[in-house]
């Protein structure tokens, strides 16, 4: 068995019974050498390293190093790889944070010396809860990052809500994106987005990670070790939307003690699921997200270029499939009057096409939710200006 494999091997026994605490296992290793060293020591030997009231020293046999060998060939076959503390490919980012772990699994097409530490990353997260505000902005951000002159890779952690928001949009945009898993490489948490997580991982520059073991359970406690290499992978974290207590709430204060940029969409001081982002612009730990044009800049992405996309192609992306085929074709109409007239009312619109006023009102309305009009006060129409 070569030396890298060997090394890999070690690691995830390493990672088995030190996964609670890395920074004890990366003395370890500093100490002897390697990640198999501790596997050959003797009961003599492992009383002098760990001392009599350890916890760990009755967990430590050569048959760890057995168990995971198996666990290498099992994953290794099902297309997993791997990458240990002190290679090359492991992420710069998250070496600097003191609780990195000796090794991740990591479940994508593209190989780990080419997935990390080529790209500036940005961690973009928030509640479970997220309103149609935040859905909208989280969208919007990601959409402006691809746009810069240095887009990033987005980091979330696959939640419901602001984390699979920016997974899609990433993809949608063609952002690599990187899902921080709280469970093993085997299993899917939640299930519902196994097939996103599943588009992942056959993306370029794209992946599912975790430093837990197969056979991991999504207990209450896992979140927190998530949630820290999800904040330790980025440059810079982003919360959309968050209460005082919530995950994404733990990963900005996580990425602060990291020493990295945090930043925060502000929202209504009686909206709760605002009550995290405020509360952290008021301890000064972040700063706000005024436009996505601001945040680029302070990230040091560069200018963001917009690219003008053609209306009747973001309809057809937008509605195909949630409305009748007819309504199609009507929208892009529809869009197309709005366009070559500013301003227009929806009487106007009903005597331009023919259609009564609950048709015009209803069609205004998907077009208004897509962002693609604006519709104000006395019901008259414009175009949004990025897409004309």
């Amino acid at each position: 068995m070569d030396k890298e494999t060997l090394n890999v091997i070690g690691a995830i026994a390493l990672n088995d019974i030190f996964g609670q605490e890395p920074q004890l296992a990366r003395n370890i290793i500093s100490a002897l050498g390697s990640t198999c060293a501790l596997f050959e020591l003797s009961s003599k030997e492992l009383f002098t390293l760990f001392g009599p009231g350890s916890r760990f020293r009755g967990r430590v046999s050569r048959g760890c190093l057995d168990a995971a060998a198996e666990t290498y060939e099992k994953l290794s076959s099902q297309g997993c790889s791997f990458v240990c503390i002190g290679d090359e490919a492991y992420p710069k980012l998250l070496l600097e944070c003191p609780d990195a772990p000796v090794l991740l699994y990591i479940r994508g097409s593209t190989p780990p010396g080419l997935l990390f530490n080529r790209r500036p990353s940005v961690a973009i997260v928030g509640t479970r809860d997220v309103s149609a505000y935040g859905k909208d902005w989280c969208a919007r951000i990601v959409a402006a990052l691809a746009e810069t002159g240095s887009p990033p890779v987005i980091v979330s952690g696959l939640a419901i809500g602001v984390d699979i928001t920016a997974h899609l949009a990433a993809l949608e945009h063609s952002l690599p994106t990187i899902g921080v898993s709280p469970v093993g490489i085997d299993d899917m948490y939640p299930r519902r987005h196994a097939l996103i997580a599943g588009r992942m991982a056959v993306s370029p520059e794209s992946a599912v990670v975790t430093d837990y073991p197969p056979g991991t359970l999504p207990m209450p406690h896992v979140f927190l070790r998530r949630n820290r290499i999800i904040a330790g992978l980025s440059d810079a974290t982003v919360l959309i939307e968050s209460k005082v207590r919530g995950g994404g709430m733990m990963t900005a204060r996580l990425a602060a003690g990291y020493g990295r940029s945090v930043y925060v969409l502000p929202g209504r001081i009686d909206d709760i699921r605002s009550s995290g982002c405020n509360r952290l612009l008021a301890e000064k730990i972040a700063e706000p997200v005024t436009s996505p044009e601001a945040l680029a800049e302070a990230l040091g992405l560069g200018n963001i270029r917009r690219k003008r996309s053609r209306p009747d192609e973001i309809i057809r992306r937008t509605f195909s499939g949630n409305v009748p085929e007819a309504d199609i074709e009507c929208l892009i109409r529809l869009h197309a009057l709005v366009r070559r007239r500013p301003g227009v009312s929806y009487d106007e619109l009903c005597t331009l096409t023919g259609f009564p006023y609950p048709e015009i009102a209803r069609l205004a309305g998907l077009l208004e939710s897509a962002g693609l009009v604006r519709t104000d006060m006395l019901q008259r129409c414009t175009t949004n200006p990025d897409f004309v």
